[in-house]
């Protein structure tokens, strides 16, 4: 079997239709094939970026917990210097620590509606312009002149 060579409409006027049929079947179970590996290889590199933010989100967040946590036990600490009374401090907190949470909460379900999930953004743009250039390969040769 020859090399296989991309269809080249001057080049191959003369070739008989089953060999042009054929060369149409490689170009196209080619093109298949790098787009697929052309989404595989966007998704891996979103999601290593995404895995190694997590990591670091999360070291960050656990740092800030044990911040927060000696914060909030100041704060409790002095309600009781200032009122004299114990139950009164660490009650306030709490209630200042659920009205945190309860913010939070919100804007992390606002964040996690607004965000997108990872999609092959590249990949999908070449198969649209893939399918343009088929449907539509006048286009395509006007372009090339």
């Amino acid at each position: 079997m020859p090399p296989e060579q991309p269809y080249n409409g001057r080049q191959d006027a003369d070739a008989p239709l089953g060999e042009i049929v054929n060369r149409i079947s490689i170009n196209a179970s080619a093109l298949v094939r790098e787009e697929i590996e052309l989404a595989k290889a966007e998704m891996e590199l979103k999601f290593k970026q995404l895995a190694r933010g997590a990591i670091i989100g999360a070291a960050a967040g656990f740092f800030v917990l044990l911040g927060l946590i000696f914060v909030f036990n100041t704060i409790a600490w002095s309600i009781n210097d200032a009122t004299n009374n114990l139950w009164l401090g660490f009650l306030i907190t709490t209630g200042l620590l659920f009205v945190f949470a309860v913010i939070g909460g919100l804007v992390a379900k606002r964040l996690f509606e607004a965000g997108a999930p990872p999609t092959p953004d590249l990949a999908i743009e070449e198969a649209k312009r893939t399918k343009e250039a088929i449907e539509h390969p006048e286009v395509q040769q006007s372009a090339d002149a």
